[in-house]
């Protein structure tokens, strides 16, 4: 890429925002969530939220886009990781046979990261769905200090690990969607 996009943003109140706190979904007038869990769950949600803003607005070219190279990585390809990140977690719950990956082998998510429609659409739903699979599961477990699986993780471990994963990708898509249009916030 050797044309650098123009930074910009579509707030008005903080240039430094992605948008203004009165137009943020993420953003709550209510009272913050009670107890461990409460603050688990709403810092994923509001981690998934973040990655679906950054989204927002491309096309399947962009979002398919390289935009830091040499990584392989691009918001798309993040998405699907996502994706294949979720379905892995259910994995952590169980003593059965792992779940199949989604795209095949070990770098498929971003590898098969591609700009057509119709796969970009595919990825988006996979991650709703895989996204709901892992909270259904997740909510069977009222302790979080229960262990699970063939490792014993704690279901604790596990829900931070999920706000980290998704903590440390939105910080990637940060950087990939300012490369691919000069967007630039929170």
């Amino acid at each position: 890429m050797t044309e650098q996009p123009a930074r910009w943003t579509e707030a008005t109140v903080h240039p430094d925002m992605w948008a203004d706190p009165d137009d943020d979904p993420r953003n709550s007038d209510g009272p913050s969530p009670d107890g461990e869990l409460g603050s688990l769950d709403d810092c994923l949600t509001n981690y998934r939220l973040t990655l679906r803003m950054k989204c927002q607005g491309l096309d399947a070219e962009q979002l398919a886009r390289r935009s830091v190279p040499p990584s392989t990585m691009s918001l798309l390809g993040l998405v699907r990781h996502l994706a294949e990140v979720e379905r892995d977690w259910r994995n952590w719950l169980t003593e059965d046979e792992p779940l199949p990956k989604l795209y095949g082998r070990r770098d498929a998510d971003f590898d098969g990261a591609v700009a057509e429609p119709a796969l970009v659409e595919a990825s988006f739903r996979d991650l709703e769905r895989e996204q709901a699979a892992t909270d259904a599961a997740l909510a069977g477990y009222a302790d979080l200090g229960e262990r699970v699986g063939k490792d014993g993780i704690a279901i604790r471990e596990l829900l931070v690990h999920r706000v980290e994963e998704y903590a440390r990708h939105c910080g990637h898509a940060d950087l990939l969607r300012e490369c691919v249009d000069g967007r630039v916030g929170q």
